[in-house]
Formats: C-alpha cells, sequence, structure tokens
C-alpha cells in the first residue's frame, strides 16, 4: 500500500500569517500522499466580535448556535480554507479546498443534549473516501476544513482533532496512513513551563499515569483521546508536535502508541 500523510494544523499557525507560510512551505516539501486539515483559529471569532455577536465558550468548546454557524461557515470554508489553498498553489502544491459535504466525504449527527446544548456541533458517524482517493490517484492534495453535513442539508461544526483522526481511520483501510497533529509545543511536555520537557512516547499504560498525575489535562485530554482512537483502529503512526517533526526525525515530538 501506498504511505500517506494526514497532517492537523492548530490556529497558532493560522493565527500567524508567517509561520502559516513557513508550514505550507514545509507541508509542500513533504514526498508522497498527504491530506491537510485545519480549524479557523482566531479568525471566527475576531470576526464575531466585530458583528457584535457573543461568542460563548464552555469547558474550551465553542457553542455554535446558527450565527455562529454561519461566521464559523465564512471563515473556516471561506476564507480560511481558500486562503490556504492559493497558498498552496503559489508553492507548487495542487490542492483542492473541501467540506465534509462535498462529495459526501464526512457526514456527521448534532450532538445530542446532555448536560450541555453545544447547538449546530457535529460528531462524524461516517467517513467516505472515494473522492479523496480519487483525487489522491491524481496527485491532488485535498485541504479539509472543520465543517462537515448532516445529509439533510444541515451544515455543522465539527472538532478538527476528530475529523482529522476519522478521516485518518478511513483511509487507512487503504494506505499506509500516518496522523500528525501539528501545534505550538514540540509536544505533550512532563512539564508545562520547561519547552524541552517532551514525552516522547505516550502509550496506553503511562497515559493513564499522566492523567492521574495531573500532567495531561484540559484541552490535551481530548486531543490524546482522538490520537489513541486513530493508533487503535488502523492508523500506524500518530505524533504530535511543531511542524518541524514532519522535516526532521531527529526533532522532538511526541509519538503515540498501543
Amino acid at each position: 500500500m501506498e504511505q500517506l500523510k494526514v497532517i492537523k494544523i492548530g490556529g497558532h499557525i493560522i493565527n500567524d500569517q508567517q509561520a502559516l507560510d513557513d508550514f505550507l512551505t514545509t507541508f509542500t516539501a513533504i514526498k508522497g500522499l498527504k491530506v491537510l486539515i485545519h480549524g479557523g483559529g482566531k479568525v471566527a471569532t475576531e470576526l464575531a466580535q466585530k458583528m457584535n455577536l457573543e461568542v460563548t465558550m464552555i469547558d474550551g468548546r465553542r457553542i455554535t448556535d446558527s450565527e455562529t454557524l454561519d461566521i464559523a461557515t465564512m471563515v473556516y470554508a471561506g476564507k480560511v480554507n481558500k486562503t490556504i489553498v492559493a497558498k498552496l498553489q503559489a508553492k507548487k502544491c495542487n490542492a483542492i479546498g473541501f467540506t465534509g459535504a462535498d462529495g459526501n466525504t464526512i457526514l456527521s449527527k448534532k450532538r445530542d443534549v446532555e448536560e450541555v446544548d453545544f447547538g449546530y456541533v457535529g460528531d462524524v458517524v461516517k467517513v467516505d473516501t472515494e473522492i479523496v482517493e480519487v483525487l489522491l490517484s491524481r496527485k491532488r492534495t485535498p485541504v479539509f476544513c472543520a465543517i462537515t453535513h448532516d445529509g439533510h442539508g444541515q451544515l455543522l461544526n465539527t472538532n478538527a482533532d476528530t475529523l482529522a483522526a476519522e478521516l485518518a481511520i478511513a483511509l487507512a483501510k487503504n494506505y499506509e496512513t500516518e496522523l500528525y497533529y501539528c501545534f505550538e509545543k514540540k509536544g505533550v511536555l512532563q512539564n508545562i513551563t520547561d519547552e524541552d520537557s517532551v514525552i516522547k512516547n505516550i502509550n496506553l499504560e503511562n497515559y493513564q499515569d499522566l492523567k492521574s498525575q495531573g500532567i495531561i489535562a484540559d484541552g490535551m485530554l481530548p486531543k490524546m483521546q482522538n490520537c489513541f482512537h486513530a493508533i487503535q483502529n488502523g492508523v500506524q503512526k500518530v505524533c504530535v508536535g511543531l511542524p518541524d517533526m514532519l522535516q526532521n526525525s531527529n526533532s522532538l515530538f511526541t509519538t503515540i502508541s498501543n
């Protein structure tokens, strides 16, 4: 099977034009097949504030009412996605922008209301990679934003980390798939104040210890859950760290294993 890299970038890269340009140069240089996934960074929040719309966050997660969904769609699927695609074209990487609705690629359902009503937030229920695989076979590079659909005409705001994991799992059926989460740290840190205290390998056993000690907490918990979900469902390699891990195997980053 051919090798494939599924790469998700965090908001800090999108928020910083120089960081984004540097990342896309690194991304373009990657040999072989690749897929990019992104969220919207601070752009959606900034636009909402300009429009005097209240942004509500609970435990770090955005509440998506109908107006917030409009903004997320404009920003994620519009401005950010098309800017990334245009920048990749300028670097001679032939990219195509996607939402989950395009090609019926990622079907979601509106999250059930339990303790919190998150609004128009989608949980992935099915991934159809047919269109993606056709594009990959023609050396095109899909670029996914974090907007999916429910199959009944409704767009949904979807967690980009989760979308990346689900897409990597679906593609692992036909490719040797690796998943990379690029964010602002060198990896998962033993000591949050020490940028070089990277935990090089996290498996299920030491993960429980790291959680109980409070070393892995807050926003890192759902990211780790997506990492383990991917590695337990056919993805061959999952890594977390700075974008330079994509080029330099000697750089510090965290590898997730069973």
